[in-house]
C-alpha cells in the first residue's frame, strides 16, 4: 500500500482528501514536478493540483494564456514529461487536478496562436471565426488590434517573408492582398492595427478583463467547447487527470450550461470553479461543481484572527492620513466608474450597441446609466434568473443616487433582466471585470486602513470577526458545500497567508502601530500618505525582504492604486520619492532599527496566528489546498513575488526530522507549521471519518475569547478536536488564567505533539493543553 492510499484504498478517481498547488513553468517543469511527488505523498496530500499545462504564450510563467488547446506546453516539458509526471504521481498513489482556462486564449503573438492567426488571415470566412467573441460589424469587417505606438506608426509597417511586420510583431496577409506599399497591404487585411490607446474605447473583441492579448472564447458553442476540451477530456478518460479547476467562469456566457456539459463529458469528475463570492453570497443552486477554489474560506479564517477591538484606532489613523473619513462603499463605486469610463470602455460601448436605441433615452444617458449600474453592482455578476436580486438592488440604488438617470434606468431594466438575452448576458460578462479591476486592483490599493483585510474575496470594511461567527460559517459550509476547496494562499492573493497572519497582530496593537507610522511619515514624507501607510504595512508584513522585492512591490502598488502614478502614465518624480521611501527602510539607521525591533516583537505572535490559520483551514469542512511552499512560513507579497522558487530539499529534510520524532519549537524555521500541515493532511488522508461533522467546543474562563475549538465528529462517529489560539498579543499580556476546554471526560492524544491529556468534569486546562504549541489536534486515546 502506498503512502497516499491509506486504508481507504486509491482515492485518485474520487474527491481529493487534500491538494497541493504547483506552479509549472519553464523554470519548474513537469519533470521537476515529478521529482517532488514522493515528498507530496509523504506530506499527506492525495492530489497534485497543477497550473494550466496546455501550450501557452512564449515565456509565460503562469499558463493562463493558452495558444493551442491540442498540445501540452513544450516549455513546461511537453507531452512526454507530462506522462512521466503522471506516472510518478501514480507510483505514489497520487492523482492530478488540472487548472483549465475555458474563457480566453493568448493572442500576444498571432503566429503562435493558430486559430487567431487564421482569423486574422481570413476574417469572417475563417474556420475559427466563430471561436472568438468579435463584433465584426463595429470594426467594419475587421478585428482591431491595439499595438501601434501611435496612429502615425502605420508608416512603420513592413512586408517581410509574406507577413506584415511592426517591429517584432508578426501578422498574416490574406491571400491575394500582398501587392503595393505596406500601408496599402494593411488596408486590405481583415484586421486593423491601431494605436494602443484606443483599446479603452474602440476594441471589437471581448477580452479577459482589460488585457488586450487575451481574447475571449465562445465555449457556449458546443463545437468550440469540444475543440478546446478535446485533449483535456482525453486525459480524463485515460486516467491522467482526476479533477478540474475552472478558471474565471464569470467570463462565460453560460456558466451553468458549461459546467453541465463539462460534467457530462468528464464523467462527473470533482470540479471546482475560481468564483469570487462576496461575503454572504452563495453559488447558484444546481451548478455541476463541488464549489469554489476557496477565497470564501480564506476570508472566514482571516476574520477570526483579526481583533474587532482594533477598528477604532486603525480607522482614526486612516482618517488622519487620508485627510478625512473614507467612505469605502463610495470609494469602490468611484473606482469602478474609472474602470467603466476607462480601461473597459470598449466593453461598455459594445453593450450599448447590443441594446440599441431605447425610447426617450439618448446614447449618452444610456451609457451613463449602464456605467452606474455596473459600478453599483454588489457582487461580481448574476446568472439570471439566479441573482436577480442583485440587479434589482443596483437599479434601486442608481435611481436613488442619480434621479436624473431614472428614465434611462427604467428603460434598461427590462432589457437587462431578460435571462439569456445577449444584452443581459453581456452585462453579466462585463460586471465581473468591472468589479475585479475596480476593487481588487484599485480600491484595495487606495484604502490601506488595514491591508490584512484587503484580500481577494474579502471585505475591508468588515473589521475582524468573532469565534461564534466562524463556527456558524463552518456549520453552513458543511451543510451546503462540504466538498468545495479551501485555501489560504494562491497565485492571485494580494499577500501570502503568513504576511496576513503577522499583520493581524497590528489589530491588537493599533496605538503602537500608529505611533510608528507617524514617525516614519515625519521622517520620510510622501505626498500620498495613504499609499505610504500601505507600503509600511506590507514592508512590516514581509520583513526581512530584499531591497529588490521591496522596490518591485511599491512600484506595482502605486501604479495599481493610480492615485499618484499609473501604469500607462508613470510620474517619474513621484516614483523616485516612493523608491526613496522604500530605500529608507534599509538605509536610515533609526528607521531600520525601529522596523527590526517591531518585527522581532510581533513575529512570534504572527507565527502563532500562522499555525492557527493553517490548522483551521486544513481541518474546516472542505478539501484543503496547500499552495506551493506554504507548508513552511512564506512571506510573499502580490505576484510575481508569490511565484518564487520553492526549496523542496529543505522541506524534505525538515519533514524527515519531524518523522524521526522531533517536536519543533515555534520559531522562524517554520518547522512547527510543517508539523501542523503534515499531521493534519495525513489524518485527513488516512482517517477521513474523523472529519465528518462539525460542532463548536465550549471554552470557559478569562481567556476564552483567545481560543477557537471545534469537534469534527458527527452524531455516530467520534472525530478530531481542533484547538487553536487567537489574539496572541492579548494572551501574552494576560495569560490563560482559568481558561479550560469542555471536552468529554477521558483521555485524549495530541496528534501534533504525541502528548496525552485527560479531561475531567472541569475539562482540560488551556495552559496545559497548549503548553508546547499554540494549537492542538486531539483524538480519543
Amino acid at each position: 500500500m502506498t503512502a497516499a492510499q491509506g486504508p481507504g484504498g486509491d482515492r485518485r478517481r474520487g474527491v481529493p482528501a487534500a491538494t497541493y498547488r504547483l506552479q509549472i513553468h519553464a523554470g519548474f517543469t513537469l519533470d521537476d514536478a515529478a521529482e517532488v511527488t514522493g515528498y507530496l505523498a509523504d506530506l499527506g496530500v492525495t492530489h497534485a493540483y497543477s497550473s494550466p499545462l496546455l501550450r501557452s504564450a512564449e515565456g509565460s510563467t503562469h499558463g493562463y494564456d493558452t495558444v493551442d488547446h491540442a498540445h501540452i506546453d513544450e516549455a513546461r516539458g511537453g507531452r512526454e514529461a507530462f506522462d512521466r509526471f503522471v506516472a510518478a504521481l501514480h507510483e505514489h498513489g497520487l492523482g492530478l487536478v488540472l487548472d483549465l482556462v475555458p474563457n480566453h486564449m493568448g493572442v500576444a503573438d498571432p503566429a503562435a496562436a493558430p486559430w487567431w492567426w487564421d482569423v486574422l488571415q481570413h476574417g469572417q470566412q475563417s474556420a475559427h471565426a466563430s471561436a472568438f467573441d468579435i463584433d465584426w460589424e463595429f470594426g467594419g469587417g475587421k478585428v482591431r488590434i491595439p499595438v501601434l505606438g501611435s496612429a502615425d506608426d502605420v508608416e512603420k509597417l513592413e512586408v517581410v517573408d509574406g507577413e506584415l511586420r511592426y517591429y517584432d510583431n508578426r501578422f498574416p496577409i490574406a491571400p491575394g492582398t500582398d501587392g503595393g506599399t505596406p500601408q496599402e497591404v494593411h488596408a486590405r487585411q481583415h484586421y486593423e492595427l491601431v494605436d494602443w490607446r484606443r483599446a479603452d474605447s474602440d476594441l471589437n473583441y471581448r477580452r479577459f478583463f482589460a488585457i488586450n492579448t487575451l481574447a475571449g472564447l465562445r465555449v457556449e458553442d458546443p463545437a468550440i467547447f469540444d475543440a478546446t476540451h478535446e485533449l483535456v477530456l482525453q486525459l480524463v478518460r485515460d486516467g491522467a487527470v482526476d479533477g478540474l479547476r475552472i478558471d474565471h467562469p464569470d467570463g462565460l456566457a453560460d456558466p451553468r450550461g458549461y459546467l453541465d456539459r463539462l460534467a457530462e463529458a468528464s464523467g462527473g469528475r470533482w470540479t471546482v470553479v475560481e468564483k469570487i463570492l462576496e461575503p454572504g453570497e452563495e453559488l447558484p443552486e444546481g451548478w455541476a461543481t463541488a464549489g469554489t477554489t476557496g477565497y470564501d474560506a480564506l476570508t472566514e479564517v482571516d476574520r477570526v484572527l483579526v481583533d474587532p477591538a482594533g477598528e477604532p484606532a486603525m480607522t482614526a489613523l486612516d482618517t488622519e492620513l487620508a485627510g478625512g473619513p473614507v467612505d469605502y462603499a463610495e470609494l469602490v463605486r468611484r473606482c469602478k466608474r474609472e474602470v467603466t469610463d476607462g480601461m473597459l470602455g470598449s466593453e461598455v460601448a459594445r453593450l450599448v450597441r447590443v441594446i440599441g436605441e431605447l425610447p426617450g433615452v439618448d446614447r449618452a444617458q444610456q451609457t451613463e446609466a449602464l456605467a452606474e449600474l455596473l459600478a453599483t453592482f454588489a457582487v461580481y455578476r448574476s446568472y439570471l434568473p439566479d441573482g436577480r436580486e442583485h440587479l434589482d438592488a443596483a437599479v434601486t440604488a442608481v435611481r436613488e443616487r442619480r434621479p436624473d438617470l431614472t428614465p434611462a434606468v427604467d428603460a434598461l431594466y427590462p432589457v437587462l433582466s431578460q435571462a439569456g438575452s445577449e444584452a443581459a448576458t453581456r452585462f453579466e460578462q462585463t460586471s465581473g471585470p468591472v468589479m475585479a479591476k475596480g476593487v481588487e486592483d484599485s480600491a484595495y490599493y487606495r484604502w490601506p486602513r488595514f491591508v490584512a483585510l484587503n484580500e481577494v474575496g474579502g471585505d475591508p470594511a468588515h473589521f475582524g470577526g468573532t469565534v461564534e461567527e466562524f463556527h456558524a460559517a463552518q456549520e453552513h459550509r458543511l451543510a451546503v458545500k462540504p466538498l468545495a476547496m479551501t485555501t489560504l494562499s494562491t497565485h492571485d492573493t494580494k499577500r501570502s497567508e503568513d504576511v496576513r497572519a503577522r499583520l493581524a497582530v497590528l489589530a491588537e496593537l493599533p496605538s503602537e502601530w500608529a505611533a510608528l507610522v507617524r514617525g516614519w511619515l515625519a521622517r520620510h514624507p510622501l505626498a500620498d500618505r495613504p499609499l505610504a501607510h500601505l507600503v509600511w504595512q506590507n514592508l512590516i508584513g514581509a520583513w526581512p525582504l530584499s531591497r529588490e522585492r521591496a522596490h518591485a512591490y511599491v512600484e506595482k502598488a502605486a501604479r495599481e492604486a493610480g492615485t499618484s502614478t499609473t501604469w500607462t502614465d508613470p510620474v517619474q518624480e513621484f516614483e523616485e520619492q516612493l523608491h526613496a521611501l522604500a530605500d529608507a527602510a534599509f538605509d536610515d539607521p533609526t528607521t531600520t532599527a525601529e522596523i527590526e525591533a517591531f518585527v522581532a516583537r510581533i513575529a512570534p505572535l504572527g507565527w502563532s496566528n500562522s499555525l492557527t490559520q493553517k490548522l483551521l483551514q486544513l481541518t474546516m469542512p472542505g478539501v484543503p489546498d496547500v499552495y506551493q511552499g506554504t507548508e513552511l512560513y512564506d512571506f510573499s507579497l502580490v505576484d510575481p513575488d508569490n511565484r518564487r522558487p520553492v526549496d523542496y530539499a529543505l522541506r524534505r529534510r525538515l519533514l524527515a526530522d519531524l518523522d524521526n520524532g522531533t517536536v519543533p519549537a515555534v520559531d522562524g524555521s517554520g518547522a512547527a507549521k510543517l508539523l501542523v500541515t503534515s499531521r493534519v493532511l495525513r489524518a485527513r488522508r488516512d482517517t477521513p471519518e474523523l472529519f465528518s461533522g462539525y460542532a463548536p467546543v465550549q471554552v470557559t474562563g478569562s481567556a476564552a475569547e483567545c481560543v477557537v475549538a471545534y469537534d469534527r465528529g458527527s452524531a455516530d462517529q467520534a472525530g478530531v478536536v481542533v484547538v487553536a489560539t487567537r489574539l496572541p498579543a492579548r494572551l501574552a499580556e494576560n495569560g490563560w488564567g482559568d481558561t479550560a476546554l469542555k471536552l468529554p471526560t477521558g483521555a485524549w492524544r495530541d496528534l501534533l505533539t504525541g502528548e496525552r491529556v485527560v479531561s475531567d468534569v472541569a475539562g482540560v486546562a488551556a495552559d496545559v493543553l497548549l503548553a508546547r504549541l499554540p494549537v492542538a489536534l486531539l483524538v480519543r486515546d
